[in-house]
């Protein structure tokens, strides 16, 4: 199975595709996608161009996005929202399952805790996946995420959530 993990963002969009082979994951490549400076519709059509280019070179099977989270400023919620909606109908246009985790649940199943940090995200990563350096961190959180969906997240087949919820990052 190939996942798409992406962590999306208005100015960096980050992406990390892995290979799920069995009972590991396996790293397939990762990046982000930058939309520079300028007029809204213009930076996303680059996440939109940008992802669709990603998912034509890697052919992955399903897509896991991070939720957007409610900002202090909903300005930048609303922004962040708008490019996470381009980074959706990229998948949605190549016909891709897409499944959405919270940060909270992203970082329960990569590092075992929710509240961790950025830099704990990247290293648990960088373990999970064998690599030799620290990913970016907005690639290691669209890696997370792939992980996060790989590790019995939705439509994986490997844990059923139906009559489920989430406290504390945890199924209950």
């Amino acid at each position: 199975m190939r996942i798409l993990g992406i962590d999306p963002g208005l100015r960096i969009t980050g992406f990390g595709i892995i290979d799920w082979l069995g009972q590991r994951p396996v790293y397939v490549g990762s990046g982000c996608i930058k939309s520079g400076e300028g007029d809204l519709p213009q930076r996303l059509g680059v996440i939109l161009s940008g992802l669709q280019e990603v998912i034509a070179s890697y052919q992955p099977q399903q897509v896991a996005i991070e939720k957007v989270f409610v900002n202090v400023n909903p300005q930048s919620t609303l922004l962040l929202g708008q490019a996470r909606g381009a980074a959706i109908c990229a998948a949605v246009l190549q016909a891709l399952p897409v499944a959405e985790y919270t940060a909270l649940q992203v970082k329960q199943a990569v590092v075992g805790n929710g509240h961790a940090v950025k830099e704990q995200v990247q290293e648990m990563v960088k373990r999970l996946l064998n690599l030799s350096a620290l990913p970016g961190s907005d690639a290691a959180d669209a890696l997370a995420c792939a992980l996060c969906h790989a590790h019995g997240g939705q439509g994986m087949g490997a844990l059923a959530t139906a009559g489920y919820r989430v406290k504390n990052g945890r199924l209950v």
